[in-house]
């Protein structure tokens, strides 16, 4: 890796690194203000684990600042079961007061209430900066259907724009919505999928048998899919030296919208008429700014390639355009988004299961993907909202060691007048935190294969070069 490549890696870890941090601190910020906020002890308030390498004792609390940075806690020895009797002051227990179940539910309520919070932050910068949303995120119409897939051999082809997926009406390709295309497919259970296309005008239904990708038995199992891509505009990234593409005076930025008078709804469509049309000189209807045009070319082998090419790579982003959500609509979503999720894991037909969930690891994995794209800080903060409220309604869940947990402790303690006994909480917490460990060991076991340890590295450049005998052909302007 050079010198480039290594500081692109870091600023973008220490973006991923900065932005996961202040969603947690923020979290535990929460319990701490609101444990002064109602009199309990704070014994200490820490940023970052391990051995600190800076601590002062303020107003009896020990802040902290350690050196692994993975997020922050603060240390309530009230709140947790087997330190009721005292703290700790470096000498001798001090005995506590006990707390008001008022007071517990109130103090673990304020970290998921903080986390909610700061989703409504982070959706208000969104409604002011825009999300960029891709071309072939918004679309019904298919762009590309993979030869003898389960979709191509139903009879579904490009341009077909679809109405719905097993009844259910959609209106964008990608998310975890029920209006999505991506997510029907995924989530549908039974031996076909029925989708119901626009084909110029006619209704047609094709049922499709969905396939799974066979993975290894130490791998996330395959979800359902049938092999469709959304459509989207072929736009030219870059044009090779001496290719044909850069003969014809093709141009990055430029739209190719038609080959030989076929109308072009994704890249990959021209890419395999060139490939099944090695020879043959072809018409390009190009479109560059507000004027179109068309311009003759005949792809040629690029040395050391057997596959003849016409010198262009793709824009695979698509054009982009900045949607303002309101921070309403941003927060419906990301909870429809979670309870679809959680519907489908409780389906006994579903394939989607527990092993598909992320980790830590696994979502700031997702976090540098989001930061490598030329709109990254936006679409950090977008998906911000829907991991904050994620964040906030999982720690709700009435499980101990969770703030749910403490929350129905509390309110058992308030209908019964006394809390339960130690040894039957301390049972419970042991139990559920080797549970939770567990499972976070699970996910994460799943995650760490995902990580793409080798580098993509850069695009190899093609050369091209005129056939022995023949001149080499001039540039021309369209």
């Amino acid at each position: 890796m050079g010198l480039k490549p290594l500081l692109h890696f870091l600023v973008i870890l220490f973006e991923v690194i900065l932005l996961f941090n202040i969603m947690i601190v923020v979290h535990e910020l929460g319990h701490f203000l609101a444990a002064k906020w109602r009199g309990l002890v704070v014994e200490r308030f820490g940023v970052w684990f391990g051995h600190p390498i800076w601590k002062k004792e303020i107003g009896g609390v020990t802040y902290s600042l350690g050196w692994i940075p993975a997020g922050g806690f603060v240390a309530l020895p009230q709140m947790i079961p087997n330190d009721n009797k005292g703290q700790d002051n470096g000498k001798e227990k001090i005995s506590l007061p006990p707390v008001s179940p008022k007071d517990k539910i109130i103090v673990a309520l304020a970290g998921p209430l903080f986390s909610l919070l700061l989703a409504i932050v982070f959706a208000l910068v969104v409604y002011v900066v825009g999300r960029p949303v891709s071309e072939s995120e918004m679309t019904t119409v298919i762009g590309y259907v993979m030869k003898d897939s389960p979709a191509y051999r139903a009879g579904l082809r490009p341009g077909d724009k679809i109405i719905s997926i097993d009844g259910h009406p959609v209106c964008r390709f990608q998310g975890m919505d029920n209006d999505s295309v991506t997510w029907n497919i995924i989530r549908s259970e039974g031996s076909t999928i029925a989708v119901e296309v626009d084909r110029n005008g006619k209704k047609l239904r094709f049922n499709v048998v969905p396939v799974k990708e066979e993975k290894s038995a130490f791998q996330r199992k395959g979800l359902r899919q049938i092999f469709i891509m959304p459509a989207q505009t072929p736009t030219v990234a870059k044009v090779f030296a001496g290719s044909p593409a850069d003969v014809a005076s093709i141009q990055p930025n430029d739209q190719i919208l038609e080959v030989d008078g076929q109308k072009l709804y994704s890249p990959f469509l021209l890419n395999d008429y060139v490939s099944s049309h090695p020879q043959k000189e072809m018409t390009l209807l190009i479109k560059r700014g507000e004027k179109t045009f068309s311009v003759r070319i005949k792809p040629m082998l690029p040395e050391g390639e057997n596959v003849p090419r016409i010198g262009i790579l793709w824009d695979l982003n698509g054009q982009m355009t900045l949607s303002h959500p309101t921070p309403l609509e941003q927060l419906k979503a990301s909870v429809s988004a979670m309870f679809n999720v959680l519907q489908a894991l409780l389906s006994p037909k579903s394939d989607i299961k527990p092993q598909h969930l992320s980790g830590p690891i696994g979502i700031m994995r997702f976090y540098y993907m989001l930061f490598e794209s030329p709109h990254g800080w936006r679409l950090a903060l977008w998906f911000s909202v829907l991991f904050n409220v994620n964040a906030a309604l999982i720690n709700l869940f009435p499980i101990p060691v969770l703030d749910g947990g403490h929350i129905l402790l509390g309110l058992v303690e308030w209908i019964r007048g006394r809390p339960l006994s130690l040894k039957l909480l301390e049972a419970l917490q042991t139990v559920f935190a080797t549970l939770l460990i567990g499972y976070m060991l699970y996910v994460t076991f799943f995650d760490v294969q995902e990580i793409p340890w080798k580098s993509k590295g850069n695009i190899p450049e093609l050369k091209f070069h005129p056939k022995e005998g023949e001149p080499a052909p001039q540039p021309h302007s369209p």
